[in-house]
């Protein structure tokens, strides 16, 4: 059992997959990201306005990994039964307040495992779904217990340019995600 009973994700629960990201089961959400890591399903969305750019949402500082680091628009684990998209829409709500009449095309267009460890804070092990969609209305609402900041950027220059914007401290999840979307 994890040595962190008392935090929030000790109550949660996500889904340990296989590399083929088959679930596997239940598993503690903290466990999942302690010590070596349980492999989990997750996601993280990338909503574009209409010129190009891609909304990041910086991490709020209480995060336990990643705080304060930037992030595609949306990224979370899909619960027992909910498909990535519903997934998706529920927690663009709750982080940015953005509901479903506010974008179109919200698809997955991708999906990879990957493993990496935060400082000595945890670890993330993931088959992480990556989707997509075009923002036809900006106007946000966000959770400050969620999200810290928003920027817009230009994808495509953000995307061959990455050593460019260094100083946002990316996360890598959504680095891979960004990496193989240019591919």
């Amino acid at each position: 059992m994890s040595t962190d009973d008392t935090h929030e994700n000790a109550a949660q629960d996500v889904i340990a997959v296989d590399a083929d990201d088959n679930a596997e089961g239940l598993v503690n959400r903290l466990d999942a990201h302690t010590g070596d890591g349980i492999r989990h399903r997750a996601f993280t969305a990338l909503l574009f306005d209409q010129d190009g750019n891609v909304l990041l949402a910086q991490r709020a500082p209480e995060k336990r990994l990643w705080g304060t680091h930037w992030d595609g628009t949306v990224a979370s684990h899909p619960r027992e039964g909910q498909s990535q998209k519903e997934a998706t829409r529920i927690r663009l709500e709750e982080e940015l307040g953005i509901t479903p009449d506010q974008y179109e095309n919200l698809r997955v267009t991708d999906r990879f495992e990957y493993k990496r460890f935060f400082e000595n804070a945890g670890v993330e092990h993931e088959v992480c779904a990556v989707l997509q969609a075009t923002l036809t209305d900006t106007t946000f609402d966000p959770d400050p217990e969620e999200v810290a900041g928003l920027l817009w950027a230009p994808y495509e220059r953000l995307q061959d340019n990455p050593e460019q914007y260094r100083q946002l401290r990316l996360c890598p999840w959504f680095e891979i995600a960004m990496r193989r979307d240019g591919e």
